[in-house]
């Protein structure tokens, strides 16, 4: 791996910061290869319960790099090449990724951003789809995150409209879970991220796999899955640690088995 993303590990937490703060974050073939291959490392590392994804310096990413465009390749084979195996290592990470977002998201970074399961933001931060202004559309799985999270009118109207979508209603919208102070938003994300470290990770990993599942699958499939991994987790190591320390009115203590 490069020197474009940083990876810490500390405390079952990891922190993958995206380390282009001179272009703010812009995604270049390099970059895009580096972040796959902190998530396929973070991955691997049985420690790691919660991963925060956030940006070093003014803001999270301002989307594609447009000088690292090239003519001589396909944009449809970086968007499937490249940038797909990032989106699809966050959804199937079996642990909550939470996006921590400093100053804004903008393109394909705000894709990213709503690629994770849990959004915080910094207080004057801001979502935007500027697709329209130079003529592209929306990427990165964009238009089928926003229509699902939002109803096709308002997805439409946002992105054709270019709006800046700020923390505040990105919370109202569904599009955030929270938002902190700009200078307390590594520390607010990492305390979330330490508390939900302490819980049941099987039951995390299943809660995702399923809900992703429903995401855009029927009830009855969601409802065989859910039955299925039930029955996996009952009787479980950690299942019986939760009753115990439940019914001991203590503190439980999960293995991950």
């Amino acid at each position: 791996m490069g020197d474009l993303v940083n990876v810490e590990v500390a405390d079952a937490v990891a922190v993958i910061s995206l380390n282009r703060a001179d272009s703010l974050n812009a995604f270049t073939s390099e970059l895009r290869a580096d972040l796959a291959q902190a998530l396929h490392d973070v991955a691997a590392d049985d420690s790691v319960r919660v991963v925060v994804l956030t940006g070093e310096g003014r803001c999270f990413s301002a989307g594609a790099d447009l000088k690292d465009i090239s003519s001589e390749r396909p944009v449809a084979d970086q968007l499937q090449e490249e940038y797909r195996p990032v989106f699809t290592a966050i959804a199937e990470l079996p642990v909550p990724v939470i996006a921590a977002v400093p100053g804004f998201a903008a393109g394909i970074g705000m894709s990213l951003v709503l690629q994770c399961d849990l959004v915080i933001m910094a207080e004057d931060a801001f979502l935007l789809s500027p697709f329209s202004t130079i003529s592209l559309v929306p990427d990165g799985g964009l238009n089928w995150m926003l229509v699902r999270h939002l109803g096709y009118k308002r997805a439409y109207q946002l992105s054709i409209e270019a709006e800046r979508i700020d923390a505040a209603r990105c919370i109202q919208l569904g599009l955030a879970n929270k938002s902190a102070p700009a200078d307390e938003l590594r520390s607010a994300a990492l305390e979330w991220a330490q508390a939900l470290s302490q819980r049941a990770p099987l039951a995390l990993a299943a809660t995702k796999k399923v809900m992703r599942h429903a995401m855009d699958n029927d009830w009855d499939s969601s409802y065989d899955l859910e039955a299925k991994l039930q029955n996996e987790l009952l009787g479980s190591a950690d299942n019986e640690e939760g009753i115990a320390a439940f019914l001991q009115k203590r503190k439980p203590e999960f293995k991950g088995k």
